[in-house]
């Protein structure tokens, strides 16, 4: 009988792998398609926020930024709740690359999946669900859905 840990170590290995490779063609790198995915989900953030949200040193993430300013995907607006640090928004151009681009990604995962019947596939994301949820739930981090 196989270990199924670790065969569960070397699918998740090679399927991130994969999943590097799929964005890798499109016109936004995949830090700025995180980015954007996750200001887009739970709205504006300030990069401390981000930097929290991802497990990321602020640094990192402030260079990440920068990028995506300088493209002006993401702009610098207030904190309408009063605080000094400025929060980041998806501005118009960088939801319709983010729009574009999640597009041509599902159109990939639908040409590698499309055989698959319906039922496959929802029992696949239903179990990627699950286990997004339970890695979350060990971080304390939640991506919002």
């Amino acid at each position: 009988m196989a270990d199924h840990w670790a065969v569960l170590e070397r699918e998740l290995m090679l399927a991130a792998r994969h999943a590097v490779l799929v964005p890798a063609k499109g016109e936004l790198e995949r830090s700025a398609y995180l980015l954007l995915s996750r200001l887009a989900a739970g709205g504006p953030m300030t990069i401390a926020a981000l930097a929290e949200a991802f497990g990321l040193d602020v640094s990192t993430v402030h260079r990440q930024v920068a990028v995506v300013l300088k493209a002006g995907l993401v702009e610098r607006v207030l904190d309408p709740g009063g605080g000094v640090a400025r929060l980041l928004r998806v501005t118009a151009e960088g939801q319709r690359k983010l729009v574009a681009e999640r597009g041509r990604i599902l159109g990939c995962l639908r040409d590698i999946l499309g055989e698959w019947p319906a039922e496959r596939v929802a029992v696949l994301a239903d179990v990627l669900i699950g286990y997004n949820e339970a890695v979350e739930g060990s971080e304390g981090r939640s991506w919002p859905r």
